[in-house]
């Protein structure tokens, strides 16, 4: 479906955007939650997206092109505790930054583990992304390691938290080792820059 993906470009810093004016889906959410492991399962791709077994390894705002029509964005992960305090409020003022003032994020992709509940900082980031206006879906990450009893009580807790979210609407399960959810996921974001 989609033709040409490549990793564009890395940057630190807003001023430092690809000078291409393309729209864009932010991926955005804690350390580890597994938006690398997502885009190169969304592309059918090995290692166009470098996966860490460390958290926190994402200290950078990564652009990946998808067809010359729209970015894909993977905003650093936050909430990690082993990176200095300095080091986290930038990654917040960054990312808060980037959402609150990029003019060209079309939708946002909110990765929560389905294992866990949202955490403060998750509930902070749906407020950004709520204020900023961007249309958004949470997914719930890592479902493949859920067990069959787990998923209505993971619904619930995310829906007591977050109760704006329905699910198969703007919340989704998603596994990047079963597949759950990836033709939905695709099929949002064609719709959104090829069905015009």
């Amino acid at each position: 479906m989609f033709k040409k993906v490549i990793f564009e470009k890395s940057v630190f810093g807003l001023a430092d955007s690809p000078a291409k004016n393309l729209p864009g889906v932010i991926l955005c959410g804690r350390s580890n939650v597994g938006k690398s492991t997502f885009i190169n399962s969304l592309f059918n791709r090995k290692n166009l997206a470098k996966v860490s077994s460390s958290p926190g390894k994402t200290r950078s705002i990564n652009y990946y092109n998808v067809d010359d029509t729209f970015y894909i964005i993977d905003l650093p992960g936050y909430g990690y505790a082993k990176v200095s305090k300095k080091e986290r409020e930038f990654w917040g003022k960054l990312v808060s930054e980037f959402i609150s003032s990029s003019p060209n994020i079309n939708f946002a992709i909110h990765f929560i583990d389905s294992r866990h509940k949202a955490t403060e900082l998750d509930i902070q980031l749906n407020e950004l992304l709520s204020a900023a206006d961007i249309p958004y879906i949470v997914l719930l990450n890592k479902s493949d390691k859920l067990k069959q009893s787990e998923f209505n009580s993971a619904y619930k807790n995310i829906i007591s938290q977050l109760p704006e979210l329905i699910p198969d609407e703007n919340l989704f399960f998603y596994s990047s080792i079963k597949g759950r959810s990836k033709k939905e996921i695709v099929k949002r974001i064609y719709k959104l820059f090829y069905l015009k």
